[in-house]
């Protein structure tokens, strides 16, 4: 399958559940779709990029371990993501990855992810922790780096002190979030 044959699926899709759903399905029924789907998604320039992401999201939420074949492209290329629409779905994705990856339920994203990927995935979060990009996408970054603290010793001392720096500029959903993951942080010190 290539991408062209992508694009009237994606054109048709929007931001209701309904639609991301059924292109969600066509996606799972054609499982050869998958690369190109990523692909559309990282070409960040393209509008219909963020509708590829939606629709990304809507297929990992359901089954994480269909992004096993393509965990290295997906993990290459969310650093390179930067329109809200899109940032936000890619980071909701890291956040299912990492709470598959940390579960206590052995699963396949847990042999699936390198030192690598997990490492590409923490300067990822904290460039949308950091940059400026909508709560939502910073609310999924938090968690995601929360979780990687736990493989990586540097990452909450780091995230501590960006949540605390950031607290008082927050709106009210990051500072929520923020008290919630600071609140975690103290109880691993």
């Amino acid at each position: 399958m290539d991408k062209l044959s992508l694009y009237p699926i994606l054109n048709y899709t929007d931001s209701s559940r309904q639609r991301r759903r059924e292109a969600y399905r066509w996606i799972t029924q054609n499982p050869n779709a998958l690369l190109p789907l990523m692909e559309i998604a990282f070409l960040i320039d393209d509008p219909i990029s963020c509708k590829a992401c939606w629709v990304l999201e809507a297929t990992v939420k359901e089954n994480p371990i269909v992004l096993k074949p393509h965990i290295v492209y997906f993990t290459e290329n969310i650093g390179s993501v930067h329109l809200d629409s899109a940032v936000r779905p890619i980071a909701k994705i890291c956040e299912i990855l990492m709470g598959n990856y940390f579960s206590q339920k052995k699963n396949e994203i847990q042999t699936t992810l390198s030192e690598r990927d997990l490492e590409l995935i923490a300067t990822a979060c904290f460039d949308w922790l950091i940059g400026p990009h909508k709560v939502a996408a910073q609310a999924y970054s938090m968690t995601s780096l929360f979780l990687l603290g736990k493989k990586f010793d540097w990452i909450h001392p780091q995230l501590k002190s960006v949540l605390q720096n950031n607290y008082t500029r927050g709106s009210a959903a990051y500072k929520a979030r923020a008290r919630m993951i600071l609140k975690r942080l103290s109880r691993t010190e």
